[in-house]
């Protein structure tokens, strides 16, 4: 079949409709049972600031790897006021872990602007929530949907894959987002009253059944109308262009001690890792550091030792820092025990500094 073809299970609205009531019906005997989410058919919407944080956190990691961080975020600050309210640093530091921490200064400014601008509640439509600093078409879709049960077309990695897969989609990702949310479109009923159920339904089909990989047809609600799964080979979709191969760059991280205590610093506020506090480190550059390069921009005059070096994947290119060690003195850095110097660390940091201290 090829793409545009409609599938098998088409017949126009009532078509439409055979679907959503499938899909529905396998979600309320299979739904996630998530922290963030009021279950199907909950008589109670889900709390828009958990819709809101869950979203911002999963946009770069894995639901098993959000769960604990989504549940001490609410636990310490349990409304978006309360978010609101917190310092900086704090949240920084409870965001490491999770991908960049621009989304974690983003987080910020939109608690801000809801805490000043909304009375601490989120606005109920698309429209308004798109226009809060750090949300997306995304992100306001899937809480307009799921909290306030708007008929928003939420599209996510899972919904593509459903998507492709069901219409079997020829053309490649990323230049078949367009017509996968066309698609995604088309099955939004504007009368229903279950449209957060039914965006988190595709989610969790995508997630647990038609998943990367090899889907489960055999469990699939839609597998008779797939037409991947007509085709023969549903495992086909997505297509996916080939892609660039991600740039490698070097750069060099010092462990400066100072009588047993750890020197860190404050990255710039711009750029990756903005604001957060790291150890020193050189500018990071495509060609590695000679060591009479390294002792030109250390920040102390320490007699160093090479402790080894250490790799990290950030998402548009990987990186090895090579690691030195050394007795010193930085003006204006905060200093920690060895045990202590660790916390709030991002993962690139912690690493060096585990390698520096072995």
């Amino acid at each position: 079949m090829k793409s545009g073809d409609k599938p098998p299970h088409a017949g126009g609205e009532a078509g439409l409709a055979d679907l959503r009531r499938r899909l529905l019906a396998w979600y309320d005997a299979a739904a996630r049972t998530l922290p963030w989410r009021a279950g199907p058919g909950a008589s109670q919407r889900t709390d828009p600031y958990f819709v809101w944080l869950s979203e911002v956190m999963l946009q770069q990691t894995t639901v098993p790897h959000a769960t604990p961080y989504f549940l001490a975020f609410t636990r310490r600050w349990p409304t978006v006021s309360d978010l609101a309210a917190a310092q900086d640093a704090e949240v920084m530091a409870a965001w490491a872990g999770l991908g960049y921490y621009a989304r974690a200064r983003n987080l910020l400014k939109c608690a801000r602007a809801v805490a000043a601008e909304h009375g601490g509640r989120f606005p109920g439509t698309e429209a308004a929530l798109l226009a809060l600093p750090g949300i997306g078409p995304y992100t306001a879709a899937a809480v307009a949907a799921i909290a306030f049960d708007q008929p928003a077309n939420v599209v996510d990695g899972n919904v593509e894959r459903v998507m492709s897969r069901l219409f079997a989609i020829e053309t490649p990702l990323p230049a078949a987002k367009a017509e996968i949310r066309v698609r995604a479109a088309g099955f939004i009923d504007a009368a229903s009253d279950r449209h957060g159920d039914w965006a988190q339904a595709l989610m969790d089909l995508g997630a647990t059944v038609c998943r990367p990989g090899v889907p489960d047809c055999g469990a699939c609600p839609l597998a008779q109308g797939c037409a991947g799964k007509a085709g023969g080979a549903p495992a086909r979709y997505p297509l996916k262009s080939r892609k660039a191969e991600r740039p490698h760059r070097h750069g060099v991280v010092w462990v400066v001690l100072r009588g047993g205590a750890v020197a860190r610093v404050r990255r710039p506020d711009k750029g990756l890792l903005g604001g957060m506090i790291a150890l020193p480190t050189s500018d990071w550059r495509d060609r590695p550091w000679s060591r009479a390069e390294m002792e030109v921009v250390a920040p102390a005059a320490a007699d160093w030792h090479l402790a080894g070096s250490v790799d990290h994947v950030f998402t548009h290119f990987s990186l090895t820092l090579d690691v030195y060690v050394g007795d010193g003195e930085i003006t204006g850095a905060e200093w920690c025990t060895a045990s202590e110097a660790g916390t709030g660390l991002p993962s690139v940091f912690q690493k060096a500094l585990q390698r520096g201290l072995a």
